[in-house]
């Protein structure tokens, strides 16, 4: 190949702005808000609408919606969505997924197992054989400048085996990879960075960095057990002689189980101040289950992750 036809590397997504930024030629993709009746749904459906990244679908009452989206004001929405009026909601946008219709899946007014009930149906569900995981970005600021950095799974996986563990690793690698992270740095979290029997997620760790080394998970650097410290502050690392490329510099954390990645995912929100976006991966389509608390930034920035995840 010629130098003159070398496709340079796609760059690494660093902030929420440049999130939306990568969306933009990808979109618009087509996404059923799952119960759109719902005001902060309407509102980031509307702003991705206006971004260009999205067509929405609004799935459910529409009598609901149409009142609910007139009381926000939000004409232009209502003059460029789809409606789509369904008792079963879930069932219905997890069809249209299936079918091709629509390229995402946005939780709306609705809990998050009830749509996740209609995409793990066996016969008429989105399975593909992977286990499904969330991973959830927020921005890093911990080392001066700023980085999208992942959490996964504080969404779906209660207390994840090894094996799950290998699968919402390989997740976690996709979604970084699809931020122009070209050999993302995955962090094994534990309590400590020492290898215990009584601390199975150290184990765990342990086990999963052993095959990162034979290559099972391709172009990655996986290291772990780490602690949070360790896994995103070099001089935390450097203090307890921790030498590797992950350790302080880690692109995405597999914490051990929900609680910790609920917990974690929280305290990066409301005590560190930074927005989020997160995406199911493993499923035919993004899956995007926001909680209800989440603002209209979050779920817009939600959507933008789910329009370059679904264009990987």
């Amino acid at each position: 190949m010629s130098l003159s036809t070398v496709v340079p590397a796609k760059q690494r997504v660093t902030n929420f702005a440049e999130l939306r930024h990568r969306a933009q030629p990808l979109g618009p993709k087509r996404v059923a808000i799952v119960v759109a009746d719902d005001d902060v749904a309407l509102t980031a459906a509307d702003g991705a609408l206006q971004l260009g990244i999205a067509v929405p679908v609004l799935i459910g009452s529409e009598r609901k919606i149409r009142a609910q989206a007139e009381a926000l004001g939000l004409f232009g929405l209502m003059a460029s969505a789809e409606f789509v009026s369904a008792e079963d909601a879930a069932a219905i946008a997890t069809q249209m997924a299936r079918e091709g219709r629509v390229d995402i899946l946005l939780k709306g007014h609705l809990r998050t197992d009830e749509l996740l009930r209609a995409v793990l149906d066996k016969d008429a569900g989105l399975r593909t054989g992977r286990l499904l995981s969330d991973v959830l970005l927020y921005e890093d600021t911990l080392a001066g400048g700023c980085r999208l950095v992942g959490i996964t799974d504080g969404g779906l996986n209660v207390l994840p085996n090894l094996e799950q563990k290998k699968q919402i690793v390989q997740n976690a690698i996709e979604v970084m990879r699809s931020l122009g992270v070209e050999r993302p740095k995955i962090a094994l979290m534990s309590a400590t960075e020492a290898v215990s029997e009584s601390l199975p997620s150290s184990v765990d760790a342990r086990d999963i960095t052993a095959m990162g080394e034979a290559g099972q998970f391709g172009d990655a650097d996986l290291f772990g057990p780490l602690a949070l410290d360790c896994a995103l502050l070099q001089s935390a690392a450097h203090a307890k002689g921790i030498v590797h490329p992950v350790a302080g510099h880690a692109d995405c954390m597999v914490v051990p189980n929900i609680e910790a990645g609920n917990l974690l995912g929280k305290a990066v929100k409301y005590l560190g101040g930074s927005q989020c976006a997160h995406v199911v991966a493993g499923a035919k389509v993004p899956i995007l289950i926001p909680s209800r608390v989440e603002s209209v930034d979050d779920k817009v920035n939600s959507i933008a992750l789910g329009v370059i995840f679904a264009a990987r």
